[in-house]
């Protein structure tokens, strides 16, 4: 069974975000481990994100455009980063928070309709 590009495409950017969040701010609470430890660590942790991003990239496009694929990456990324800052880092996410995530969707929004 093959999944519809869409969904593999998605799932792909939803699980390779998940792990770039994870490299790129997941040592914040590790504040005395050493940089360079962090920075190997992140890299690591970041190679798995590549084995996802790169073929989400390669399945979905044709399907979406280039801008499409870059517009749902940045959406699901700022999703994912929302609920990682809030679970993990323990950050409030305010009324700001909303309104500005709401205006990137509204500009993802104008990226997915072709008004001719």
């Amino acid at each position: 069974m093959t999944l519809p590009v869409p969904v593999a495409t998605i799932g792909l950017l939803l699980a390779s975000n998940i792990f770039m969040t994870v490299a790129w701010y997941g040592h914040l609470k590790f504040k005395t481990a050493p940089l360079v430890t962090v920075i190997f660590i992140s890299w690591g942790i970041a190679f798995f994100e590549y084995l996802m991003q790169v073929p989400a990239n390669r399945i979905g496009y044709g399907y979406f455009s280039a801008a499409q694929l870059k517009t749902i990456q940045e959406v699901i990324s700022l999703s994912v980063f929302a609920i990682f800052s809030w679970v993990y880092l323990g950050e409030r996410i305010g009324w700001q928070h909303g309104v500005g995530f709401s205006l990137i969707c509204l500009g993802a929004w104008f990226i997915f309709h072709d008004f001719g």
